[in-house]
Parts: structure tokens; C-alpha cells; sequence
């Protein structure tokens, strides 16, 4: 029975590993190659094919230029914040240049900053917009090529902007812009009605990708539609609403809800739109057009509008407020929006999966172990060593029992020798001196289980959270987020070669694997041969495994095990100790070499 139980551990142990080695993220070099080609699809320079009629009430179109269209370069309202450039499109009221100024495309000092939002005349157009849909047929509502006129600007967080088109007719529409010090933009878009006769309109505010984005594809990680709509958490990735829209014919999510936000989510950055009054009620929609071949033809939208349109009287006016979030997903911005702005669940725009429970708590507590440490590497190993201390009893009641079984294997070889060839009475005897000496002898895979939920925690942490990203240590890790980029089977970059992700054998990898040989080596050999041979390939399995995950894990696993050693080996020694004093000084093999009575 207790066989079985060592065994079942160190398949639950590998099996986990096992899953997370198949979803941890790409090694450092598939990850620069990806990033190379993001960058040279954003480079291209090729415009995107048109958009069609898409948006609530048939928005305007994004069909190219009709005759008598503007031809002449749109003008650019800057944007000038503190976290945040880019330019606002004066044409058609586009937010489609923005670059984030804290974050750059690699750990380069000099590597360019990363682009959230495009314009549509590069490869990856991806755009907000305010606009109106005429709902009553005959009311001139501006469209993709209006130019707007600006008043005031830059546009930065002392300075908001309104744009503002006569239509003609008598209806005056304009657009107050604001931005705060961070990532959130503040739309008001107001109609007033100086004509004679009322108007009806619909005022609607969008998201667009016009281009299908590259993802990771990780089942850890959500990438694509996100929103929390009517109180509930939405996910849905590009494929699932490729699916649904196609099915339906229309939307493959059109639902009103009583605040509430939505938007697109990539790893680490978010646009979402939200009302300003998360009382009110809009009508939320994901929508998919494929307009061509391939991922180019695809148009991806998130939009709210007002469920019904405005009925704006003769001398009356009409209002919608909403935010636009254009940034990085960081978790203390994120939760402050949430409670300053009433945006409900905002920070589960960071997936922290179903564990959200333990991974933001984790969270926490490593970003403070950093803000007092400067290193989220040291923060790394000082909550490693809190977690330790947490799990002291437990793990000690472990250690104490694998000292135990070290002390009694002269006993236990006794009994094998003895009872050689009557297996089944080995057996008995083995179990009653574990009973008899309260051993465990699954208890060498205990501390491997206890850390799994850790282990968990820690990886969806370092995996998701953007605080971890480009986060240094010491040394050659300049990314804990990343695996380590050395390898023995380049000579640690003395060979100028790039070999498979299957050997790719970091240092670190290697000396996790020795700080696991070391532990074992304290532990009692298990009394069955083919045991034996298990345990001894465990921390070469395991090196391989660990090879390609965030060097942040692995240098916790190693500190772990330095930990556990520390602990075993001032356990063990004061057992040992105590047995001395137990039996005057006698060696345990002095002990088992005493003659024993004969029991027949």
C-alpha cells in the first residue's frame, strides 16, 4: 500500500510538471522570433484592407473614399502624457497613435517603445473611435472622413480637448476628450439640436482591430475579447467569436448591461470601453467581418452604444459619457480604477486564472517584497523563505521521518537480507518498523507536493503579470519572466549556434538539478531497487523539464531546495545525536550488527 502511495506521488509530481512544461511559454529565443515578426508586420507599412458596415445601427462604414472625399493628409491632434504619447486623428475623431512610454519591445535600453493603437494605414491597424448613426434617416452624422475641428491641445491631463462639427443642418456635435495621468481617456459626446425640428441619433464608441493579432496561444493565458457585462466575467478568444458570429449571421455577443466594460486583451496590455456613469445602461457588442483572405481580412470590433437612439428636441442637447482604458495591465492601476471609478471587477482584466484566490495575494506580496528590496529576484527569495516558514511543521514532520528511515536502514537491510526469499513476510516485517518507528515511507515526495500549489501560484504570477516583465536579477538574468538564455549546449554562448528547444540546458536548470541531487542524497534510498532507480533520475528529469520555464521559477525551486537541504541537515544531525545518546554512543550499524534472537 505504502508503494503505491510513493508511487502515485512521484507520478503526480512529474504530471504536473509535465502540464506545465507543455504550456509554459516559448524559450528566449522563439520568443525574440516572434516578437522580430510582430515588429516586421508592423513595419510593413502595407494598408489594411477596408472595413465594412459593422457597429450598432449600421455605423459608418470604413470603405475607402468616395468621390469628393477629403484627399489631403488628415490633421493630428498630439497627445502629450505623462505615461502615454501619440496623436489624435482629426479625420474621422480616430485614437490610432499611441506608444506606451514606460514600456519598451525588449530589455534594450534602446529597443523601441511599445505600440498599442495604429493607424489603418500601417499593418496593424488598431484604433478607438467616437461617432453617430443618423436613426432617423436624414440627419447628416459625421463619418469616417469628417474633419473635425480642434479646440485646444496637446491634448494631456491638464489640458482636455473638444472636437467639435457643424453638420449644416442645424445639429452641432462635438467631443470633449480628457486623459488622466495614466492609461484612461474620458469621452463626453454631446449633440445639440439648433435646428427646428427634432433629430434622432445614435451615439456609439468603438474598439477596432482590423487585422487578426498574433497570440501566444496558452491555455493560461486569455488573449482576445474580455469584458465583465450584467455582473459576470466574459472571455472570449478570436476563434470563438470568429465561430459565433458566423453561426449567428450577426454579433457573436450583442447584450445590454447596467455598466460594466469590455475591450481586447492581450498578455500584458488592455483597451477596454466603459461608461462613465456605470449606472447606466448600453448595449455591448463583439463583433467578427471577414472582408478577405487570411488574418488580413479580418475585422475584429468591441462597441457600446445607447439601447435606443436619442431623440434630441429643437433647442435641446444629448449626452453619452464614456472611458477608453489604452494601456498596461498592471494590477495596482487596475485595482485603483475599480474602486476610484466604480469599475466593477476591472482587475480580472490580469488573468489570474481560477486561482485568483492564491495568485493575487501572491502578487501582493511579492510587488511589496520588491518596492522594500529594489529586486523582484530578492523578493523572489525572501518569499520563498516565508513560505517555508509556513510550511515548517509540515515539511519538519516530513524531513523527521525520512531522518528516521536514514538512521534505521542498517534494520531495514537486516529484514531484506533475512527475509530474502519469503517476500511476502519482508513485506509484513518492513510495515510493522515503519509502524513500530511512525515512518512514512512516501514521505521524500512530500515537500515536492507541498510546493506544487506554490509552484502554481508563482508560475501564473511571473507568466501573466506585467510587473514581472523585463524584471532583472543578477548576473545574466535581465528577465525573470523569460527562461534563462544560456545554454550548455552552446558553452554558455561560446558556440555560435542555436540548437533545438530540447537542448536548451540552462545554468540555472543545472544547478536546480544539483540542489536536487543534494537533497536526495539526505534522503533515506527507498528499499526496492526499481525505486531506487526512480529517485535517482528524478533531478534529471526534472532539470529538463524546469529547462524552458521563467527563470524566476526556477531560481525559486533552486533556493527551495537550499532551503530544504539546510532544514534536513540540521534535522537529521540532531537525530542523529539523539540516537547516540540513546543507545551510549553505538553506531546504527554497531546496533544492527548485534545478534539477535532466534525467533524460530
Amino acid at each position: 500500500m505504502d508503494q503505491k502511495r510513493l508511487f502515485a506521488a512521484i507520478a503526480i509530481s512529474i504530471g504536473i510538471l509535465l502540464v506545465f512544461n507543455y504550456l509554459s511559454p516559448p524559450t528566449q529565443q522563439a520568443r525574440q522570433r516572434q516578437e522580430q515578426t510582430q515588429q516586421q508586420a508592423a513595419a510593413t507599412g502595407q494598408p489594411a484592407p477596408t472595413p465594412g458596415p459593422t457597429g450598432p445601427l449600421g455605423a459608418p462604414t470604413d470603405a475607402s473614399p468616395a468621390a469628393g472625399a477629403p484627399t489631403s493628409e488628415a490633421q493630428r491632434l498630439p497627445i502629450e502624457g505623462p505615461r502615454v504619447r501619440g496623436t489624435l486623428s482629426l479625420r474621422g475623431a480616430r485614437l490610432d497613435d499611441l506608444v506606451l512610454l514606460d514600456y519598451r519591445e525588449t530589455v534594450a535600453p534602446d529597443s523601441p517603445l511599445v505600440r498599442l493603437l495604429a493607424p489603418r494605414s500601417g499593418g496593424a491597424p488598431y484604433y478607438a473611435q467616437w461617432g453617430w448613426t443618423a436613426a432617423d434617416g436624414r440627419t447628416r452624422v459625421p463619418g469616417n472622413d469628417t474633419d473635425w475641428q480642434a479646440e485646444g491641445g496637446p491634448l494631456s491631463p491638464d489640458h482636455p480637448v473638444t472636437l467639435r462639427w457643424d453638420n449644416g443642418q442645424g445639429q452641432v456635435f462635438e467631443i470633449e476628450v480628457k486623459l488622466d495621468a495614466n492609461f484612461m481617456f474620458t469621452a463626453e459626446q454631446r449633440v445639440r439640436n439648433n435646428g427646428a425640428e427634432p433629430v434622432k441619433v445614435l451615439p456609439w464608441t468603438r474598439v477596432r482591430r482590423d487585422r487578426t493579432p498574433p497570440v501566444q496561444g496558452y491555455y493560461l493565458l486569455h488573449e482576445g475579447f474580455v469584458g465583465v457585462l450584467g455582473g459576470r466575467l466574459t472571455e472570449h478568444t478570436f476563434s470563438n467569436v470568429r465561430d459565433e458570429a458566423n453561426k449567428r449571421g450577426g454579433p457573436a455577443l450583442d447584450q445590454e448591461s447596467a455598466g460594466g466594460w469590455a475591450g481586447f486583451t492581450d498578455k500584458y496590455w488592455l483597451t477596454a470601453l466603459m461608461p462613465t456613469d456605470q449606472a447606466q445602461t448600453l448595449r455591448a457588442a463583439f463583433r467578427f467581418i471577414q472582408e478577405g483572405q487570411g488574418p488580413t481580412g479580418e475585422r475584429w470590433q468591441v462597441d457600446f452604444a445607447t439601447p435606443q437612439p436619442q431623440e434630441v428636441a429643437a433647442g435641446g442637447s444629448a449626452v453619452l459619457g464614456t472611458r477608453l482604458f489604452a494601456g498596461a495591465k498592471e494590477v495596482r492601476l487596475l485595482t485603483h480604477y475599480r474602486d476610484t471609478l466604480g469599475i466593477p471587477d476591472f482587475d480580472k482584466a490580469v488573468d489570474f486564472g481560477w486561482f485568483y484566490f492564491l495568485t493575487k495575494p501572491f502578487f501582493y506580496a511579492l510587488d511589496w517584497l520588491y518596492h522594500l528590496f529594489g529586486n523582484f529576484g530578492i523578493a523572489i527569495l525572501v518569499f520563498t523563505l516565508l513560505v517555508k516558514l509556513a510550511f515548517f511543521p509540515l515539511a519538519n514532520k516530513a524531513y523527521k521521518s525520512m531522518s528516521r528511515m536514514k538512521l534505521l536502514a542498517p534494520k531495514m537491510q537486516e529484514v531484506r537480507e533475512r527475509y530474502k526469499d519469503d517476500p511476502a513476510k519482508m513485506q509484513a516485517e518492513m510495515m510493522a518498523l515503519y509502524k513500530t518507528e511512525k515512518i512514512n515511507p512516501a514521505s521524500g515526495c512530500l515537500p515536492i507536493l507541498i510546493q506544487m500549489p506554490v509552484f502554481f501560484a508563482l508560475y501564473k504570477v511571473l507568466f501573466v503579470t506585467i510587473e514581472m516583465r523585463h524584471a532583472p536579477f543578477f548576473g545574466w538574468i535581465h528577465d525573470l519572466s523569460a527562461p534563462d538564455p544560456t545554454n550548455l549546449f552552446t558553452l554558455f554562448g561560446l558556440i555560435p549556434w542555436d540548437p533545438p528547444h530540447m537542448l536548451h540546458m540552462p545554468l540555472w536548470a543545472i544547478i536546480m538539478g544539483c540542489t536536487m541531487w543534494l537533497q536526495q542524497k539526505l534522503n533515506p534510498q527507498p528499499p526496492d531497487p526499481v525505486q531506487a532507480r526512480i529517485f535517482q533520475f528524478m533531478p534529471i528529469i526534472f532539470t529538463f523539464m524546469l529547462a524552458s520555464f521563467p527563470a524566476g521559477l526556477v531560481i525559486y525551486w533552486s533556493w527551495n531546495n537550499l532551503l530544504s537541504i539546510g532544514q534536513q541537515w540540521l534535522i537529521m544531525r540532531r537525530d542523529r545525536l539523539a540516537q547516540k545518546a540513546r543507545t551510549g554512543g553505538q553506531t546504527p550499524k554497531a546496533i544492527a550488527a548485534t545478534p539477535k534472537p532466534n525467533r524460530g
